[in-house]
């Protein structure tokens, strides 16, 4: 488990969109009276955001409109357990708890990656647990279709591709984040209503221009374990998939991992 990083349950929006990012971390925290009680995550972040209608600023939206509780587990329960409770629970982080402290720490799923990485070498192919549908849209489609797609397939990344249907790029929840961080004195007003806005950000920039420009990607063939180290080595929560004639087949995410973790001997 990891030290948690955290934030008071006083902070708005604003400043935990700031956080996540000076600390690149997808997910914080929150404590009330020096204790941890709920959690925000990226993929919350950016779903409320999209969603959210009014017209407050980033600093104006309290932070409890947003944090859930944390769910807990034991310091002693088996790794399989956290990752079937992450699962069932559609959620990226488990808190752990200590009878005398509360919680204590933190797994997430990048923590059951490195896990698998390091004890599961040669156990399972990346075909073989990986998930063959994908989202993507065109690199020239506006930005404001590429955040209503996220938003209504409830997803934090979408491959992007180009006309001759090749891969060229991702474009994920930081991206918009940075995007929005970097106006500046302008935040404020940016986020989320300027992606819907005519004169927004939403219709002045395509696919193509917000996207990273590289699908990172392993073969159908290769050993998970193997496929685990690069989404660390990375920093990154999925990669492509590529049959052995090159074609993009599917993707392998950092929940994918945890599907494989459950069906462990």
């Amino acid at each position: 488990m990891n030290t948690p990083i955290t934030i008071d349950m006083d902070s708005t929006i604003g400043d935990v969109t700031k956080r996540m990012l000076d600390k690149k971390i997808s997910r914080i925290l929150v404590t009330e009276n020096e204790k941890i009680t709920s959690i925000i995550t990226e993929k919350d972040l950016g779903m409320f955001l999209l969603k959210d209608k009014s017209d407050r600023t980033l600093q104006q939206i309290p932070l409890n409109e947003l944090a859930r509780p944390v769910m807990i587990i034991t310091q002693s329960e088996e790794i399989q357990q956290c990752a079937r409770m992450m699962l069932e629970n559609s959620i990226g982080s488990v808190g752990i708890t200590s009878d005398d402290k509360g919680i204590v720490g933190i797994i997430t799923k990048t923590d059951l990656v490195r896990d698998f990485a390091k004890n599961h070498q040669n156990e399972k192919i990346v075909g073989k647990c990986m998930t063959a549908h994908y989202s993507w849209v065109y690199s020239d489609v506006l930005l404001n279709k590429v955040v209503s797609k996220m938003s209504q397939e409830n997803i934090s990344r979408i491959i992007v591709r180009n006309k001759n249907e090749i891969p060229v790029g991702i474009v994920t929840f930081r991206d918009l984040f940075q995007l929005v961080m970097s106006m500046g004195p302008q935040r404020d007003t940016v986020f989320p209503r300027d992606f819907d806005s005519q004169q927004g950000l939403g219709k002045a920039l395509k696919a193509d221009e917000v996207m990273k420009n590289e699908v990172i990607t392993v073969s159908y063939s290769d050993d998970v374990s193997k496929a685990c180290e690069l989404l660390l080595d990375k920093k990154i929560n999925g990669v492509g998939v590529l049959s052995d004639n090159g074609e993009l087949v599917g993707i392998l995410s950092k929940t994918d991992v945890i599907k494989a973790i459950v069906t462990l001997n």
